[in-house]
């Protein structure tokens, strides 16, 4: 088993107590350093992973040779994904089969790792979607994340992610994706009171659940998206083209709005969160968002 930044779960655990620090089951940049500290110390290649000689050296022969395989997905059109999973018990275990797709936005900050590590924290248990598309920062100057697609729930797993509806089933039958952003601004700072770059600012053609300004989609986001949109289509066998593009090629931005045959699920294929539910405001219309939709 290989451990390194970004791994979770009791494997962790066991590391973190074996070197004596926080078990929190999250390998994080306080566990890489203690990490290479004791490599130093045992006189191993000192570069923070934890591999076959690492745990061997610990005497923890038994995951030395266990196979995580969690491995990077890259697809032909480009799209990378990486796998982040959330420690056992923050997620529901499938399989399930998949027939709509659910179109988030997380109304937060632009970090996808973040996001997760947040979600393993939550109390309420399972609050997730199977994936979580990073941003750019709201103030401009950080595009690490733009465009990092992460999975943090196996394939057939799922969590919660819809609220109140009038279908518990979709709950259990929908692959979800959070895009990291903010949503609305007003006077040029989100509703958390983070001031926003000019550059990150989108103001629609048409007010959108009382907002004409957002928080901007980046252009790698929107091109991600399709690419995810189009893999999980063929992975799931769902038909994207139903439910939300069949609105929007008929109404545009009004598309986003709350719709029955969405709340209910009669109609399997692709919305957002505002497509069922009247209080919530992820995803919004943007143009370019609107245009990739239509390209579909």
């Amino acid at each position: 088993m290989l451990l390194k930044v970004g791994s979770r779960g009791s494997e962790v655990k066991l590391l973190q107590e074996f070197l004596n620090i926080g078990n929190d089951g999250i390998f994080g940049k306080g566990t890489e350093a203690a990490v290479m500290s004791w490599q130093s110390d045992n006189r191993l290649t000192v570069d923070g992973i934890v591999g076959p000689k690492t745990w061997s050296a610990m005497g923890l022969d038994e995951l030395a040779t266990t196979d995580n395989s969690e491995k990077v997905i890259e697809l032909p059109d480009g799209l990378i994904i990486e796998p982040y999973f959330l420690p056992k018990g923050e997620y529901k275990e499938g399989p399930t089969n998949k027939e709509y797709i659910f179109l988030h936005h997380t109304a937060g900050w632009h970090n996808p790792y973040r996001t997760i590590d947040h979600w393993g924290r939550d109390k309420r248990g399972a609050v997730a979607t199977e994936f979580v598309l990073g941003g750019p920062s709201v103030n401009g100057n950080d595009d690490t994340y733009d465009g990092k697609l992460l999975q943090c729930i196996p394939e057939g797993g799922y969590g919660w992610h819809l609220g109140k509806n009038g279908s518990q089933h979709m709950h259990t039958h929908s692959v979800g994706i959070e895009v990291n952003n903010f949503g609305y601004v007003v006077d040029g700072k989100t509703y958390a009171g983070t001031k926003v770059h000019e550059s990150q600012i989108v103001t629609l053609p048409e007010s959108f659940r009382g907002h004409k300004t957002w928080h901007r989609y980046s252009d790698k986001q929107i091109e991600v998206l399709r690419k995810w949109i189009f893999y999980i289509a063929e992975r799931d066998n769902i038909d994207v083209r139903k439910g939300l593009v069949e609105e929007v090629r008929k109404n545009g931005a009004k598309g986003f709005e709350f719709n029955e045959d969405a709340y209910y699920g009669k109609v399997k294929g692709m919305w957002t969160h505002t497509n069922t539910r009247k209080d919530k405001v992820d995803m919004f219309p943007q143009p370019e968002l609107l245009d990739m939709l239509l390209s579909l």
